[in-house]
């Protein structure tokens, strides 16, 4: 083609509105590329050729422009929200095609602009996406509706002194551009009749991204499509579960890897993620005012919460460490286990069988090792770091009660709790309460559940929950008869094969046990978790709740109280119910008159809890962690691969969004969830381990990085939301706090040998040189083997003794009182009470003095809230009165007008005096 004739053609396709010279090209005639030849202009040769070149034209203009382009085709408005569906009519049909009409004109009624990428220009070639900018006048609308705060005067109160010990600090810090993005004002409620009283410089980025995006889903959610049998149908989120879109998000500012060339662009996302979401940056502190500023302060205020307790579980995990140090260091000291490992005693002393008919008589020194190691967790650090453990827990929440209260006046949400009450009802209440009355506060009409439906609702949903509450407890009744029915077969060959005899002072049946035991129960607690997730989700929504708030304290309930008997039902039984009903020989005690009861190590029942809480917590943490991180990965480059073949200009911003998971509404439910419960393994179980807090500690400086990098670069970009606390998880911590006190208590009376071992001290030790010598022995009742049961007695006769001892505080065989309880085991169970009493008064009255101590609010943030306070009235009164003064100065001067300026000059006088 001659240069005349490109030329002509170039203008034929400006006056066609076909070329993208600078000016924005609609979408009826950006569709026209796929016309017939027969329209386009001359004979048909020419016509192809034309269409061809106008193709190219088009595809070259479309790919300069859309790469990383978050804007519309003229480069200026901003995109707001995308729209994406696949239009396939053979397989919709037309009801589809009729709901997304409806659905966008409504939309364009609303005052949103749209603009359609064809699907011919979509990377699969299938998939056509709908841009959304909200113009000026929308934003300002719904900013005055949703009572968003926006800046009115530069914050001038003065920064507190600098601490003198910052320097420490510098390796953890983060550039200060970083750190605070936007300078700290004062802010006031937006109102469009207030506008000049605003610091509005630019409209175009007075309200950032985040806000925008969330005043958009505010009408996406609302806007209404059509009826269906008589019921209104509104609401992206319907459209989207029927499948007239496939999906619905805000776009990522720019890559995450690189920054983007368009000079107007943010690069939130790739500063986010060189500064926060890479691991090698994991010392560092978080840019919290950034996270807040780009996702929005429901996620910020995740983020900021797992960071205070990450660093809070810094001291636990310290004192953790130096408690377990201090066992590891007077391991070879401990009299217990000394005894145990002594040939002349332990070697000497014959234990009684630990299964009917098949287990033999064993010595008490083969279990020497596992002695040893409970030494580690089972000495005096173990009471010290209880009671420290539950004063730590109260710090923990009230000094992120002070943390929490400063973010809420920095991120302006000091009022918000007060908007909860006034929020707009969930469009899926709406929709399915069909029954109307009067709002006693509102006296507007609007939709209600009757009572007798909400009654039946409750009742079916608690009947479901209990129903799988009842389901854990049975696969946990399970695993404790897999737990009995294995004893006696690991028992017996560990006892008959020549091979294991090497390695059965460290692997003792016990042990054995108790390790494939946990190894199952984590597996039905995986698979449990799985099946109950989905059922929660659906029964919250049959409950139709009645607000968004509602909706998640519900769901938050069902799942914590599920997880919590999930995960932590097997370490109760470890820790309460374990070795505590076994009977004693000729008289055991059998669960369904079949299975013998457990019997704990004569080291003590807390090295198998220590072994269940170590497996079921690891393992939750490791398999979290490649949820979390590996599956979203896998996912993402599958969806990715097809793109790899095709330039990178022409994978719009979009359209690698649109390839990205979906955080979804419940994304942050099951961040808190997963958190929750580790909080209840360092602090309901922790005197069984004082590692805990490390490994919670190993974990969550991962998990904080995984998390900042999957929702960085993996998902894509979350709708913006408000949120001042971490809500009902706040109460659920707090009560959480109270039972580890009484947990960690029974642990030390009942689960630990620390209260015997110091009864044994002080009233019965009769070597004052060495107090704790002949403990093992006074320990260990006697039985006399001729006594045994026929059904009890092994198939091996015993040699050269007649006598073996058990674990528990009976008369011997020769006793008027034979195989009764001594007075010893009443003193004891006596010590184990007053213990459990005075720990507990002791913790407690630390616990709420300290709490007392602590106010929740910060006297500087009070101050600053105040002053904030002081100066928007005061500012809104000198606005409106200097309305009233032009209104003078224009010549309208009535009586009632001089009356009105002299109160409004009066009231700022007052206000200022106050």
């Amino acid at each position: 083609m001659n240069r005349l004739g490109k030329k002509a053609n170039e203008e034929t396709l400006i006056e066609m509105g076909l070329a993208n010279d600078g000016e924005e090209t609609n979408g009826p005639l950006f569709e026209n590329i796929s016309s017939t030849d027969s329209e386009l202009p001359g004979n048909s040769e020419t016509g192809r050729r034309f269409n061809l070149f106008l193709k190219q034209r088009l595809r070259i203009d479309k790919r300069h422009q859309s790469k990383d382009s978050v804007f519309f085709r003229d480069g200026v408005r901003r995109i707001d929200f995308i729209l994406a569906y696949v239009d396939d009519p053979k397989i919709e049909g037309e009801k589809k095609v009729d709901r997304r009409r409806e659905f966008e004109n409504n939309l364009a009624k609303a005052g949103l602009e749209l603009e359609t990428e064809d699907k011919k220009d979509s990377e699969n070639g299938k998939t056509y996406f709908v841009k959304i900018h909200a113009p000026w006048e929308v934003l300002i609308t719904y900013a005055e509706v949703l009572n968003i705060k926006v800046p009115i005067k530069e914050n001038d109160i003065p920064c507190l002194t600098e601490n003198p010990l910052e320097c420490l600090f510098e390796p953890f810090r983060l550039p200060e551009i970083v750190m605070h993005p936007e300078p700290d004002y004062f802010t006031a409620p937006f109102s469009k009749e207030r506008q000049e009283l605003y610091l509005i410089d630019d409209e175009s980025t007075f309200f950032s991204p985040s806000v925008r995006n969330r005043i958009v889903f505010y009408i996406l959610t609302r806007c209404p499509y059509g009826t269906e049998e008589g019921k209104k149908k509104f609401g992206i989120k319907r459209l989207i579960n029927n499948g007239s879109y496939s999906a619905a998000y805000p776009l990522h500012d720019c890559q995450y890897w690189k920054k983007a060339n368009d000079p107007k662009c943010e690069n939130e996302r790739y500063t986010l993620y060189r500064e926060w979401a890479r691991f090698p940056r994991f010392f560092k502190e978080q840019p919290l005012d950034l996270i807040r500023k780009y996702y929005g302060e429901r996620i910020g205020i995740y983020f900021a919460w797992l960071g205070f307790y990450t660093e809070m579980l810094f001291f636990a995990a310290l004192i953790g460490l130096i408690c377990f140090l201090y066992g590891a260091f007077t391991m070879n000291e401990n009299m217990s286990s000394q005894e145990i490992c002594d040939s002349d005693i332990g070697g000497n002393i014959i234990m009684c069988p630990l299964c009917d008919r098949k287990c033999d008589y064993w010595r008490l020194n083969s279990t020497c090792e596992s002695s040893q190691y409970s030494h580690l967790f089972d000495n005096v650090a173990t009471l010290f770091f209880a009671i420290f453990m539950g004063i730590w827990v109260t710090l923990f929440l009230e000094f992120w009660k002070r943390r929490q209260a400063r973010l809420e006046y920095e991120w302006d949400l000091v009022d918000f709790e007060e908007e909860q009450q006034q929020l707009q009802l969930r469009p899926e209440y709406e929709a399915k309460c069909t029954q109307k009355r009067k709002n006693p506060i509102t006296q507007e009409l609007e939709p209600y559940l009757p009572l007798t439906s909400q009654a039946v609702r409750f009742c079916i949903s608690g009947t479901t929950v209990l129903f799988w509450i009842s389901l854990i407890i049975a696969s946990m009744i399970a695993v404790i008869v897999y737990r009995l029915a294995v004893y006696a077969a690991f028992a017996s060959i560990m006892e008959n094969t020549q091979t294991l005899r090497p390695i059965q002072s460290l692997l003792t049946p016990q042990l054995a046990t108790s390790v494939t035991a946990s190894c199952l129960n984590f597996v039905i607690i995986m698979i449990l978790n799985f099946l109950y997730e989905r059922i929660a989700i659906w029964i919250t929504d049959m409950e139709i709740p009645r607000t968004h708030f509602e909706y998640e304290n519900r769901l938050t309930m069902k799942m914590f109280l599920f997880q919590f008997v999930n995960y932590y039902s097997s370490c109760f039984y470890v820790a309460f119910f374990k070795g505590k009903f076994v009977g004693y020989p000729g008289s055991y005690t059998y669960m369904f008159g079949r299975w013998r009861n457990e019997e704990c190590d004569p080291a003590g029942c807390l090295i198998e809890l220590t072994t269940q809480l170590t497996i079921v917590m690891a393992g939750k943490q490791i398999w979290g962690n490649i949820q979390e991180a590996i599956v979203p990965w896998i996912w993402n480059w599958w969806g990715r691969r097809k793109a790899r073949s095709n330039p990178e200009n022409l994978y719009s911003r979009w359209e690698q969004d649109y390839d990205l998971q979906t955080f979804g509404p419940l994304g942050l439910f099951y961040e808190y969830l997963e958190m929750v419960i580790q909080f209840g393994f360092i602090t309901l179980f922790v005197a069984s381990f004082p590692l805990a807090p490390l490994l919670a500690l190993m974990n969550n400086i991962l998990e904080i990085r995984v998390d900042s990098w999957k929702l960085t670069t993996q998902f894509r970009r979350p709708v913006a939301a408000k949120a001042h606390s971490i809500g009902i998880w706040q109460e659920i911590l707090n009560w959480m706090a109270v039972l580890s006190v009484v947990t960690n208590a029974f642990i030390v009376a009942f689960t630990s040998d620390m209260i015997p071992r110091l009864v044994y001290y002080y009233a019965y030790s009769d070597n004052p040189n060495s107090p704790m010598t002949g403990y093992i022995n006074d320990s260990l009742s006697i039985f006399q083997i001729s006594d045994f049961p026929p059904e009890n007695q092994p198939d091996r006769d015993p040699v050269n003794f007649s006598t073996c001892r058990y674990r528990d505080y009976r008369y011997p065989p020769d006793h008027e009182k034979k195989y009764a309880h001594t007075m010893q085991f009443w003193h004891i169970l006596a010590a184990k009470m007053a213990f459990i009493i005075i720990m507990e008064h002791v913790v407690f009255i630390v616990k709420f003095f300290v709490a007392w101590m602590i106010p929740d609010v910060p006297a500087e943030v009070k101050a600053k809230i105040k002053r904030e306070k002081y100066l928007t009235q005061k500012i809104l009164h000198e606005y409106e009165l200097n309305k009233l003064k032009q209104k003078l100065c224009e010549g309208r001067t009535d009586a009632s007008m001089e009356k009105e300026v002299i109160a409004t000059e009066g009231k700022v006088e007052l206000s200022e005096v106050m």
